[in-house]
């Protein structure tokens, strides 16, 4: 798109810096090394919602960061992002934050069990997290997570229908675009595929959107947002999560969209009109994990895994696979969800297990 990219990551061969122009190999905590990438910058954003607050606080005061501090602030600590959904209107789980056994106890009988113990600050992808189902287990689960160290948070249980997610992107002018809402399936509380469309009624969609476009404004977000959403039974939307960068769940916009999540980061931080975000064809991606293809470097069955034309691989150029670590995805297209699904995960059941004797 003619924009120049530097990149601040401590990784020598992050792939990020793989591709950009300028590489800054530095601690996401060395404010010096923010205030470089400022200097070379005319406007900064995010990949990550754990990057530094303090650093990336230091490079709003010299150059525009989109979406701003106060954002990732929020989407950092479980508290503050479930009391934001509710200043503006949204439904979340139950909640109790929980800074002491006396504070655990209290909120267990409040809340009932099961219920899901939580870190309040650096979770994601399952990490964090204990489920509660019997009061025996509170002390344990307590001490697992720093409890008494660190703040906690226990969330009641939510039997949800499915998870799905909202990706949308807000200009410099406030307008709002939102891709199609995803039905998302996890796998030991990592993302295992994204389904588009999602496949619940037409009011829950509607609804979704505007959930998504509620914490964007709400939140004064410029740049790209995903919301993590619970659908129950009855059709309640409760906000699970926020992550103000592109996101997983949004990959498939890639393939099966007239643009993709990552251009309109771009179009909504660079002050550019925002692109039609309308679905052309169904998609459903799969991840790809470490303990699945490792790097995905000379995966001996890729030719038959594409010898479905609908199926796409991206891989993200990371030097080290590890159990649960994100290396790449795939996404397919189809004539409608439930097909492409099984499509794709028919192209990653022959990643994984190889090629079959006739190919």
């Amino acid at each position: 798109m003619g924009y120049d990219t530097v990149v601040l990551d401590p990784d020598e061969r992050a792939p990020a810096g793989q591709i950009a122009n300028g590489h800054i190999v530095a601690p996401l905590t060395d404010l010096e090394a923010a205030r470089e990438l400022a200097s070379r910058s005319d406007v900064v954003t995010l990949e990550w919602e754990n990057a530094d607050l303090a650093a990336v606080r230091a490079l709003a005061e010299r150059v525009p960061v989109r979406p701003g501090p106060h954002v990732l602030e929020i989407a950092q600590n479980r508290i503050l992002e479930k009391e934001a959904a509710q200043r503006f209107g949204l439904e979340t789980a139950s909640f109790r934050a929980v800074r002491s056994r006396a504070d655990l106890e209290e909120a267990v009988i409040a809340l009932g069990l099961p219920a899901v113990l939580k870190t309040t600050y650096g979770g994601y992808d399952g990490k964090g997290q204990r489920v509660i189902h019997q009061s025996e287990g509170t002390l344990d689960a307590f001490a697992e997570l720093g409890g008494g160290d660190a703040e906690l948070i226990l969330e009641g249980w939510v039997d949800f229908a499915l998870e799905a997610s909202v990706v949308s992107a807000r200009s410099v002018r406030g307008d709002i675009v939102s891709f199609p809402i995803g039905e998302n399936v996890h796998r030991r509380g990592i993302l295992d595929f994204t389904i588009v469309p999602a496949r619940i009624p037409d009011d829950v969609i509607r609804r979704c959107v505007e959930v998504g476009a509620a914490v964007m404004t709400g939140l004064d977000v410029v740049g790209v947002l995903a919301v993590e959403l619970f659908v129950t039974r009855d059709h309640h939307i409760l906000v699970n999560e926020i992550a103000p960068r592109p996101h997983n769940s949004g990959h498939y916009t890639w393939e099966a969209c007239a643009v993709s999540q990552f251009e309109q980061q771009l179009r909504a931080i660079c002050g550019l009109p925002l692109g039609d975000a309308r679905l052309i064809r169904p998609a459903a991606m799969a991840n790809l994990l470490g303990d699945d293809i490792g790097t995905g470097r000379g995966v001996p069955a890729l030719v038959e895994a594409l010898g479905d034309s609908s199926v796409a691989l991206h891989l993200y150029g990371k030097a080290e696979a590890r159990i649960g670590r994100k290396m790449g995805h795939l996404t397919a297209l189809g004539d409608g969800a439930t097909d492409a699904f099984e499509r794709v995960a028919r192209a990653r059941e022959i990643l994984i297990s190889g090629p079959s004797d006739s190919g």
